[in-house]
């Protein structure tokens, strides 16, 4: 196979590995930089250029989009939707999880574990919210945040009244959600790829630290995920409509809870806490799928 590798830092971990893993298996990979491409949006001809030349003859495409790139990300994907290019993960499913409320939602009606989540639009509405969400302490979420970055922790009722509406006086969307207290500052992120769960590791914040992320100072271990677990996981994936991501979910005294999917998981953290060769997995999968015009979408939604 020929795979276009979407990135903007082939020197990433993740990035190396999924390099690798397919060079192993006899596969060319190229690295394309996102933010360089350039587009030919012509009737029955769409084009992709890359360093002044036409970007043809790839079987499969692996999206790696930054947060900060979503939306030229999506539109370079989505033109290597409709030329027939085989996507890791498609578009819409890509652009599902990044929106944190419409993905809440999706969850939602899927019948998924969510913790209790309040969003509105009015500043003055900031007690409802808090009281929706459970009442203090309660978790305030930035839509656009990643990596843990944009999530307070508000202690009290009059605290998260002011953090709302200082947030919302700044024109940003936030989300409230119940505190997990029983969590204790652990998670688990659930690694799937092709409808199922093929990793899973405990990531645990670092002292004093309600946020669980590696980026932050976390730390992960290997763990054991209960058959709940495991299906919560494969069905949150489904619900987003991705191949291949990372389900981040609480152990709540009411079961598992999912907390976010990530559409461009982190493979350093699980690989290691696991011992698991999760690159290998991925392009495992793109052998099985990739086909010419192989999406649902083919570019459009």
């Amino acid at each position: 196979m020929k795979i276009a590798l979407m990135a903007r830092n082939p020197k990433l971990y993740s990035h190396r590995r999924l390099i690798e893993a397919a060079e192993q298996r006899g596969h060319t990979i190229d690295v394309v930089n996102t933010l360089q491409c350039y587009m030919n949006i012509a009737s029955r001809r769409p084009e992709i250029y890359y360093n002044g030349e036409s970007l043809k003859g790839y079987d499969a495409v692996i999206p790696r989009i930054g947060a900060s790139v979503t939306f030229y990300g999506l539109a370079v994907l989505r033109q290597f939707e409709m030329m027939g290019v085989y996507p890791l993960n498609e578009s819409v499913a890509i652009g599902r999880s990044r929106d944190k409320l419409r993905s809440m939602q999706l969850l939602a009606r899927d019948g998924i574990g969510l913790p209790v989540t309040a969003f509105a639009h009015d500043a003055k509405q900031a007690g409802e919210v808090v009281s929706l969400a459970g009442g203090a302490p309660v978790v305030i979420k930035l839509l656009e945040g990643t990596q843990g970055i944009g999530v307070v922790l508000a202690d009290t009722e009059r605290s998260a009244k002011s953090v709302i509406e200082a947030f919302r006086g700044a024109n940003v969307n936030i989300l409230a959600q119940e505190f997990i207290k029983e969590a204790g500052g652990t998670d688990i992120r659930v690694i799937v790829v092709g409808g199922k769960a093929i990793a899973a590791m405990k990531r645990t914040g670092a002292e004093g630290e309600f946020r669980s992320n590696l980026h932050r100072g976390g730390s992960a271990k290997l763990i054991k995920i209960s058959p709940e677990e495991r299906s919560t996981a494969v069905r949150a994936a489904k619900s987003m409509g991705l191949s291949v991501c990372g389900v981040d979910m609480l152990r709540a005294n009411h079961g598992a809870v999912v907390m976010e999917v990530n559409s461009s998981p982190g493979l350093e953290g699980v690989e290691i806490a696991t011992g698991l060769d999760v690159a290998g997995k991925i392009i495992e999968h793109l052998e099985k799928n990739a086909k010419p015009g192989n999406t649902k979408t083919k570019g459009k939604g």
